[in-house]
């Protein structure tokens, strides 16, 4: 894998950003986290660059300028773009995860003794605020609640998911019945698997939250995990990565988290429903349980969600303070979705 200053070369001409994004690797952070980090601190120093400041010196209004950068931007992704928040530049959770990097890079030259304080910031107290709060943020940070497909669109999808091969099925089956994330899912190997009980075993190490937990999935879905089971040893006897590529170019490796995106993708711009991501049966499937009446709590183990206030946003997507009567009749929805997932009429082997 190359080095970061190999796939970033402005953080190799700055010897403390190099030795600062070292420590991370050293430390044992994610490839992803890396990613990111390195990603976001690299664009910062382009901007320096290109105004001519040294980041070591760089004043609060370098990081306005780095700001604005980012805000007016246009997208590389042009007319591909199906939801941001200004209609250019990045979205607002895109623009807070650019400034993480640059907020603990700073930290770490306050720590090391080369700047007495960060222009980045972290709030401070202030009159009419408790101790301890903090005060007006960079980028102000938008909560919006998780978008979901109407039960019209979500049949769309079903209907073009009904043709994929018995191994595309079963990872939407699960995506939505154990409400997995997408590196989740992709990382299960066949011994994480309790058939018996119906269980799955999500390891620590794939989780976002580093928390393991033991997740069960539906009758209508072990059915069909049992179906690709059995094509799977066709491709491989091994024990290991649950799901395989069939592809000429990497038969039988482990399918990567891409291979699963482009599916989920191609399969939602077939089905007209452009949103539709590998993210969205998760959404799904905790809001649902939202609305059979499960406890905040229960959906937050289930979820593996380390604050319960990540999960409460399903509780108000479901309306269930407005309307018990509702939550009460929806029982029946879960269990016909896996269902309706599990169908194997039709679709490739």
């Amino acid at each position: 894998m190359a080095s970061p200053e190999e796939r970033w070369p402005v953080i190799g001409r700055h010897g403390r950003a190099a030795e600062w994004l070292q420590i991370w690797t050293d430390l044992g952070r994610a490839p992803r986290t890396i990613d990111a980090y390195g990603r976001g601190l690299a664009e910062y120093l382009l901007v320096c660059e290109r105004d001519g400041v040294d980041p070591l010196t760089a004043t609060r209004a370098q990081i306005g300028a780095f700001v604005r950068e980012l805000t007016s931007r246009p997208s590389q992704r042009g007319a591909n773009v199906v939801a941001i928040d200004s209609g250019a530049g990045l979205a607002n959770a895109t623009l807070q995860q650019r400034l993480v990097p640059v907020r603990l890079f700073y930290d770490f030259l306050v720590e090391e003794g080369l700047r007495d304080s960060s222009p980045v910031g972290r709030g401070r107290y202030t009159l009419g605020r408790q101790f301890g709060g903090h005060g007006r943020p960079l980028v102000p940070r938008m909560v919006k609640l998780p978008w979901l497909p109407a039960e019209a669109e979500w049949l769309r999808v079903l209907g073009v998911f009904r043709e994929e091969p018995v191994r595309n099925r079963v990872m939407l089956a699960l995506a939505y019945d154990a409400a997995l994330r997408r590196e989740e899912l992709c990382s299960l190997r066949t011994d994480d698997l309790d058939p018996a009980h119906r269980l799955i075993r999500i390891r620590a190490e794939t989780t976002k939250t580093r928390r393991g937990r033991s997740v069960p999935y539906s009758a209508p879905t072990g059915v069909l995990l049992s179906e690709y089971l059995r094509h799977r040893t066709t491709l491989s006897r091994a024990r290991g990565p649950l799901f395989l590529s069939e592809s000429r170019r990497n038969l039988v490796e482990p399918l990567t988290l891409w291979t699963w995106s482009k599916v989920v993708r191609r399969i939602a711009l077939a089905a007209e429903v452009a949103r539709f991501s590998t993210h969205t049966t998760r959404h799904l499937c905790l809001t649902d349980l939202a609305r059979m009446g499960w406890e905040l709590h229960a959906i937050a183990t289930f979820a593996g969600h380390r604050s319960t206030d990540t999960t409460l946003q399903y509780i108000h997507l479901s309306s269930r303070d407005l309307s018990a009567k509702l939550n009460s009749s929806m029982a029946h929805i879960h269990t016909w979705r896996v269902a309706a997932l599990a169908a194997s009429d039709g679709g490739a082997r």
